[in-house]
């Protein structure tokens, strides 16, 4: 794509007009992703890291809902499993007792 451009010199000139790069989008939900400069491939290369990503976990990649989401997600499955290993121990104490009232020593 090319347009035309006035140089202060009054001469009519040509100019090449690069592809604009598309704004990061959050690979959950879809939204735009905020503070995050859109650059084509080999332009966001050379980004500063800061330019590419928002400090956060998963920045640059989700949005803040979808992080929320996720870490929340993972810290219920964690305490599942410490409920689930709790309750096991709870049910083998009970068998071992209740094994141990059945043998005359």
């Amino acid at each position: 794509k090319s347009r035309f451009l006035r140089t202060p010199g009054g001469r009519l000139v040509l100019h090449h007009v690069k592809k604009r790069g598309s704004i990061p989008k959050c690979g959950d939900c879809g939204l735009k992703l905020w503070g995050i400069t859109p650059a084509r491939p080999y332009a966001n290369r050379r980004l500063t890291k800061s330019q590419r990503t928002v400090n956060r976990t998963y920045g640059g990649s989700r949005c803040h809902a979808c992080t929320r989401n996720r870490i929340l997600r993972a810290f219920l499955v964690e305490e599942q499993k410490i409920v689930k290993q709790v309750l096991l121990e709870k049910q083998r104490a009970a068998k071992k007792e209740a094994y141990t009232e059945e043998t005359p020593s």
